[in-house]
């Protein structure tokens, strides 16, 4: 609350928020926060949850949450029926804000307190007395945010106010805005980035263009009618803005100063047509975790230019990286047995600082004794401190003892000039006990024989390292947020 208590002061008369026609000005959304904080209050639940896809109901519900001091709990519209009833018993007594589209999934019952995102607009949206002053605790617990639940029942991240202060502050400069910066958000109002979206545009002043659908036509239709300066995308949506802007020999944005990208692994030919086509704008890389309240690490604009422009092959590598440790965490790679290793070495990424939480609800905490959180991702460093990811810990292939990454394999695989993208997983093997397989994507209007691919990887690394099966795709599975769905290729090439 203090981040919009500062926003409303500094300047209450911008436009805070923009969704269609209709917008919210910094003044009004605190107004609208502290009405519907009382009317939260007054309910008597526990939590506040958000079923909807960014509208202005977003930013009032978050902030109304954390003036009424109820944990905010955004929930994932896109999933089944019984999964999004599975997770709000989880967090009853509740007050639901829902869409129109998404209410009729929800099972009535006396501890959901519903309400339909209009009329909670309106409601919030009527001059009224505001709640009284929040609590300035900086650890009460400010949102719940469900991981994705890949692998089994979904944790529920819990993060306090200091986690997300901490890294706001860390990362963003007070009223560093101009008064015409806008930035597209595009990125769903369940994840961390879309949680983070809110507070950093909200710090800095800067007007939020909500994109409650993302299609390529729909962001470059928008970004262009609205003047955007800023915007943030997941690796498959730049990929499909890149696409769709086929043939121009620039993008014809040159209002937009900056794109940062995120939460999977960036193909290099994507981002060098990215960099082509909008010539002029700065292009970051973040990497980040819900359990760390975002961003972690950064590879800058600075950075891409000069990787790209250099003959140095070490340093152009450093285009698929996500950058160095902010200078608010600490970044370290650690072996099987807790060991610290050096450079190039792989192994499970492990992060501390201020801003990591680490902490999910009815688990508790899991740092470690000294504050480091196992990220449970693979990666590793070079000498220069530049942070490479290989995918989750547990994609780690074992074929006859050797352990060998999925992402080393990926990355020899991209550098082949007919491959667009590439998925590598371990499927069952009588004689290894794991073999490798590799799902393809090829660029258009390219062929490679699958023995041409093998000879490639044979070419770049260890025979062992070479895929038994290759299979052609039209596209890969990745969920909303950009993340390889890996479990679902795996099972596909294991059949």
């Amino acid at each position: 609350m203090m981040l919009l208590e500062m926003a409303a002061q500094g300047f209450g008369d911008r436009v805070a928020f923009k969704n269609g026609e209709d917008s919210l000005t910094y003044q009004e959304l605190f107004d609208a926060a502290g009405v519907a904080a009382g009317a939260i209050r007054e309910s008597g639940r526990e939590h506040v949850a958000m079923l909807d896809v960014s509208s202005l109901a977003l930013p009032v519900g978050l902030f109304a949450s954390a003036w009424s001091g109820a944990p905010y709990v955004p929930i994932n519209y896109r999933l089944t029926e019984s999964e999004i009833n599975a997770l709000l018993a989880r967090v009853t007594p509740a007050y639901l804000v829902a869409g129109d589209d998404q209410a009729g999934v929800v099972d009535t019952t006396d501890r959901i307190q519903m309400m339909g995102r209009d009329a909670f607009l309106r409601m919030a949206r009527t001059p009224g007395e505001p709640a009284e002053l929040w609590s300035m605790d900086q650890d009460d617990v400010a949102v719940l945010l469900f991981t994705s639940g890949t692998t089994g029942t979904p944790k529920a991240a819990v993060l306090r106010h200091k986690h997300l202060v901490s890294y706001i502050l860390g990362s963003v400069e007070f009223m560093s805005a101009a008064e015409e910066d806008a930035a597209l958000v595009c990125v769903p109002p369940y994840h961390i980035a879309g949680i983070s979206a809110v507070l950093s545009s909200v710090y800095s002043g800067r007007r939020v263009v909500q994109l409650p659908s993302f299609t390529a036509e729909a962001w470059i239709d928008l970004a262009r009618r609205e003047k955007v300066t800023n915007a943030f995308v997941v690796p498959t949506m730049l990929a499909r803005i890149v696409d769709e802007l086929e043939g121009a020999e620039t993008a014809g944005m040159p209002h937009l100063r900056a794109i940062s990208y995120g939460g999977g692994k960036m193909p290099l030919s994507v981002i060098e047509r990215a960099m082509k086509l909008f010539p002029n704008t700065d292009f970051t890389n973040a990497y980040g975790l819900t359990e760390t309240s975002s961003t972690i690490s950064i590879f800058g604009p600075e950075d891409h230019r000069t990787a790209a422009a250099s003959s140095d092959e070490a340093v152009r590598r450093r285009l698929v990286s996500v950058g160095q440790a902010m200078p608010s965490v600490e970044v370290e790679i650690r072996g099987e047995e807790g060991e610290r290793l050096g450079p190039g070495e792989r192994g499970e990424i492990y992060v501390r600082g201020e801003q990591v939480s680490g902490e999910y609800a009815g688990r508790g905490s899991s740092l470690d004794s000294d504050g480091w959180f196992p990220t449970r991702d693979a990666g590793s460093m070079d000498a220069e401190g530049y942070l490479f990811l290989e995918g989750r810990a547990d994609d780690v292939i074992v074929r006859g003892g050797e352990n060998m990454s999925p992402g080393e394999i990926e990355d020899v695989l991209l550098e082949h000039p007919a491959v667009a993208d590439a998925a590598v997983v371990g499927i069952p093997d009588e004689q290894w006990g794991e073999g490798v397989a590799a799902a393809v994507v090829l660029k258009k209007g390219q062929s490679v024989a699958v023995t041409d691919l093998q000879a490639w990887v044979r070419k770049h690394m260890r025979s062992s390292r070479i895929p038994q099966v290759i299979s052609f795709r039209d596209e890969l599975p990745y969920n909303e947020t950009g993340k390889l769905l890996r479990r679902v290729v795996k099972q596909e090439l294991s059949s």
